[in-house]
């Protein structure tokens, strides 16, 4: 049993709630987390990601992807229209289920494809302007002072 107190986390920071959070909802949720259904996280390019979950058995009516709180949160409920049916065997598993994956800031999901059994999920990471990193041009000393003096003079007259 992993059990760790985040609370000197929290007296020693400031701003890093956050992290805090996510640190202590994922050692929460890691215990007794069921491996059904089962998935894959994949990356497709720099910023884009897939997230290919096995489905087998249902159908998109019975299938729901929805964004909440930062979280993407998949779930499957099967209606019940086989009560007329005999199973001699059993063995595709169409129990309800709901998965949650943690996005991280500026990743969105752009869309969702259910085909051959498998639900595709699209995700891509859209940093913004004010956060990507920018070349700043160094002017030259000479000319700084220059362009100074030039609105210092025609101040003054």
């Amino acid at each position: 049993m992993r059990n760790f107190d985040l609370a000197p986390l929290y007296r020693a920071t400031v701003g890093f709630d956050q992290i805090a959070d996510m640190l202590d909802r994922v050692m929460t949720n890691d215990v007794g987390q069921s491996t059904y259904p089962p998935y894959n996280i994949e990356k497709t390019a720099d910023d884009a990601y897939r997230i290919s979950v096995a489905v087998a058995g249902f159908g998109e009516e019975d299938l729901s992807v929805e964004v909440k709180e930062g979280q993407l949160v998949v779930s499957a409920r099967k209606s019940e229209d086989d009560s007329d049916k005999t199973y001699l065997h059993r063995g595709i598993a169409t129990r309800a289920f709901e998965r949650k994956f943690q996005l991280a800031d500026h990743v969105r999901v752009t869309g969702a494809t259910h085909a051959d059994g498998m639900l595709h999920i699209d995700l891509v990471r859209e940093v913004p302007e004010a956060l990507k990193p920018r070349r700043i041009e160094i002017a030259r000393g000479d000319s700084a002072r220059t362009e100074k003096d030039v609105v210092d003079h025609e101040s003054v007259n």
